[in-house]
């Protein structure tokens, strides 16, 4: 699978220049932030296993991911609060975050490719739907937005263990609604989301 994600980012940087994938984690949570990443890999180095973090378990996507982080010519990761998601909502929070880990990156990019069918207000910029199965820059992104997100939630649920973050990383599951139900909302939680689901 790593193969044929290389060589669709082999041939937008033949047509583009220097590329970037965005992909972002924690969209349909019902708290914490939500994580964009932006990455620039090397194109000398293949990253064996590299596929969308979805499809790669806990353990592999911490693997793909150091080894991301070490090997890229740039990457940065944003995370959008429970709060300006309530502000703003969950699609400009998530491209926000975008714009902001592009804009931040140490290497500018030639060409930004975006994970989905949205794209933030960034020049030269291309949306590629299921980008994360089908290009290893947005792969790589996806890996390190996912990872970022969940390191944030393990570490939340050691301070509000009675939710069990560590589990669910604030997803809707019946667990965590139980919990919720049980122990309340805290600062955290995505009130609009709560609001659409009878909540809050």
């Amino acid at each position: 699978m790593s193969s044929e994600l290389y060589e669709f980012d082999a041939m937008m940087r033949e047509r583009h220049g220097v590329l970037c994938g965005v992909d972002e984690a924690g969209r349909g949570a019902l708290c914490g932030p939500v994580a964009a990443a932006a990455v620039v890999l090397s194109p000398d180095i293949f990253l064996e296993g590299l596929n969308d973090s979805k499809r790669l378990s806990e353990k592999k996507r911490e693997l793909i991911y150091e080894r991301i982080v070490k090997t890229a010519l740039a990457y940065q990761v944003v995370l959008v609060s429970a709060e300006a998601i309530d502000e703003m909502n969950i699609l400009r929070a998530s491209l926000l975050g975008m714009k902001q880990a592009v804009e931040q990156l140490a290497v500018l990019p030639d060409y930004v490719l975006i994970d989905g069918n949205h794209c933030p207000q960034i020049d030269r910029c291309e949306a590629v739907v299921k980008g994360d199965a089908r290009s290893a820059s947005i792969a790589a992104a996806s890996i390190l937005a996912k990872v970022t997100r969940d390191r944030y939630m393990r570490a939340l649920a050691v301070q509000y263990p009675q939710y069990r973050l560590e589990q669910h990383k604030g997803y809707p599951t019946k667990l965590h609604y139980e919990l919720m139900v049980q122990h309340g909302i805290q600062p955290f939680y995505r009130k609009s989301f709560l609001k659409k689901r009878g909540y809050a």
